[in-house]
């Protein structure tokens, strides 16, 4: 599927032709993959100018777990936490994310240099849109079932790539009504927020589908404790699976994957995106057979 879309983000702005690799920098004691790895800021941001110098795009740095079962934390230790991570690599000319869900929070890292917030509520914080109304940064809108302390206590849906749709395409409207402006948007299915196996997988795979609402698509799979289900595996050995995953995602229309293991994802979406602009041209379709 073409990369055409346009997604502003303050001084950063992509029109997508590839896919765009978010790195992860969780500055918490108890992320499910590396909590307390990077929980000083001195530690985070080492971690943020590796992950930058390895190839990615953009640097997610969070304060507050959002495994499940995972506990909120304070405004004040979550701003503690994110603010001089997200001021050090914006300094460093990096492109900053801030995942929270927090308006308050959100405030102080964007006049701390970053760029764009992870919002995994989607506006659930009511001060959230109005905030982010007066500003120029991007917006990443997630399903959630829930919260994380409660999202998969038996997660149920009829449809749940129809509900998923319904439920973003509704974000949007919100957002668009607060005045943030539709390019500003991208569009993440929650993949392990609030879904079974099944859900998962069926997300994955109706990516297409969520890719006609127009708006670009963020990813991510890293690491998730559907692969532990699916083949047992423990969180140190499912870069394989991420990386398939992640391949699919490209190849179904996602714009962004969100990873750990930056290095490795970098080299898997400009494969994944060599082939998909391969694809269409008279060559491959002329041998397609030999390969």
């Amino acid at each position: 599927m073409e990369k055409q879309l346009r997604w502003c983000c303050g001084s950063f702005s992509w029109v997508i032709r590839r896919t765009l690799v978010m790195g992860v920098v969780n500055v918490t004691p108890d992320s499910f993959s590396d909590g307390g790895c990077w929980d000083t800021p001195e530690a985070g941001v080492e971690h943020g100018l590796r992950l930058w110098a390895a190839g990615a795009d953009i640097l997610d740095v969070g304060g507050e777990s959002t495994r499940p079962g995972a506990l909120p934390v304070s405004v004040e230790q979550e701003i503690d936490r994110v603010a001089p991570v997200v001021s050090a690599l914006a300094r460093e000319g990096a492109c900053v994310s801030v995942d929270t869900s927090k308006a308050a929070v959100a405030a102080v890292a964007l006049a701390s240099g970053a760029s764009i917030v992870n919002d995994v509520s989607s506006g659930g914080d009511p001060d959230m849109f109005p905030l982010l109304s007066a500003e120029f940064c991007g917006l990443v809108l997630m399903h959630m079932r829930g919260e994380p302390r409660t999202m998969q206590r038996d997660p149920v849906y009829d449809d749940v790539v129809g509900e998923v749709c319904d439920w973003l395409s509704e974000r949007v409207a919100a957002a668009g009504r607060a005045g943030i402006a539709r390019d500003r948007l991208i569009l993440d299915p929650g993949i392990g927020f609030g879904k079974t196996l099944q859900h998962n997988l069926m997300l994955l795979a109706g990516l297409p589908v969520l890719s006609r609402l127009g708006l670009p698509l963020l990813v991510g799979t890293s690491r998730k404790s559907f692969f532990q289900r699916l083949f047992g595996l423990e969180v140190e050995k499912r870069l394989e699976t991420t990386l398939a995953t992640q391949v699919w995602a490209s190849l179904s229309g996602a714009s962004v994957v969100r990873v750990h293991d930056v290095t490795e994802a970098a080299e898997v979406a400009a494969i994944s995106d060599f082939l998909e602009g391969a694809a269409g041209t008279p060559f491959f379709a002329a041998n397609k057979l030999l390969l």
